[in-house]
């Protein structure tokens, strides 16, 4: 039994804020969403049911199969690395990750497990997320070996980011922040062997409660959406030291020596818990942050950017 999909369709926020990015090529996906769902929906022989919250680049909504069982349905939006999520998922078998149950690359379709709501949404405190999304890792992250894409010189990659987008956005942050960020780059070379199939977002919105028990997920956690390139697995932990601004410039009002502590003390949990150095850890935290800061006011989006430039400048040496 198939369904018609749900109407009207919604995107989230940050999925209307891609499809506008994408200009006509995003017009022209929303436009055949309808379409595609149905389609899809009669290939799995799927009920569709209520739209999922996330999808910054997907439409994605709950199902049940001709048997009953729920599962999810994902509808990509035009991404040439949705290749790399689909083979990394494939690699995993559901070890650290969502499993991935079939997909349709015509249609850019994943039909996934069904899972529970996301560590964002738990409540929980900032080292018991920090803990999780340590540990879940340390199962999800892949040999680099046989994977179809070589190594990604990500700090390379984010060196050049950060440079020019200072230049272009007439230097938003002090100059002391983007040299220490420039020197971490430097000294953050790959290792050929600290390589892995890194997750490339591992925020706590990416991990997602598992029901029950499954062998993959001791952790009773797993995570949706990954990037799925080879780096050092140090970059994983850079992105999750990355995001908790809150805690640094927020209700407390930290100063630059409280604030650098607490952040050191979260560096020091998330090594602990994977084995990787605290140096390498805190330094693609702090490159992460400050070229984080620069994509996302380079969008426009300066409230957004704002603390992370301003986080960035209370960490300096």
């Amino acid at each position: 039994m198939t369904s018609d999909p749900p109407a009207p369709i919604r995107l989230q926020p940050l999925a209307r804020a891609r499809v506008a990015s994408l200009g006509e090529v995003g017009a022209a996906w929303a436009a055949t969403l309808p379409a595609r769902l149905a389609e899809a929906a009669d290939r799995w022989s799927l009920t569709l049911g209520r739209p999922r919250p996330g999808g910054s680049s997907s439409y994605v909504v709950s199902a049940r199969t001709l048997d009953g069982r729920e599962v999810v349905l994902k509808l990509a939006m035009p991404d040439p690395g949705l290749d790399a999520q689909v083979e990394t998922l494939q690699r995993a078998d559901g070890r650290g990750y969502v499993r991935l149950l079939d997909h349709d690359r015509t249609r850019q379709a994943l039909l996934l497990e069904a899972l529970g709501g996301s560590l964002q949404q738990s409540g929980r405190p900032v080292p018991d997320q920090l803990r999780l999304l340590a540990d879940t890792l340390a199962v999800a992250w892949q040999p680099a070996r046989g994977h179809p894409v070589g190594a990604t010189d990500k700090a390379a990659g984010l060196r050049d980011l950060v440079g020019r987008l200072w230049l272009e956005l007439d230097r938003p942050c002090p100059e002391p922040v983007v040299e220490q960020a420039l020197a971490y780059a430097d000294r953050r070379a790959a290792d050929p062997g600290e390589l892995v199939v890194v997750h490339g977002d591992p925020h706590p919105g990416n991990l997602l409660a598992v029901p029950g028990t499954r062998a993959g997920a001791e952790t009773g956690w797993c995570f949706v959406d990954p990037d799925g390139f080879v780096a050092d697995r140090a970059y994983d932990l850079g992105v999750v030291l990355r995001d908790w601004t809150g805690q640094l410039d927020g209700a407390d009002q930290l100063d630059g020596v409280a604030a650098r502590r607490r952040l050191e003390g979260y560096a020091a949990l998330l090594a602990e818990h994977t084995g990787v150095e605290v140096d390498r850890i805190w330094e693609w935290g702090y490159l992460e942050r400050v070229s984080t800061g620069l994509y996302v006011m380079a969008f426009g989006a300066h409230r957004a950017a704002a603390p992370f430039l301003r986080t960035a400048a209370l960490l300096l040496d």
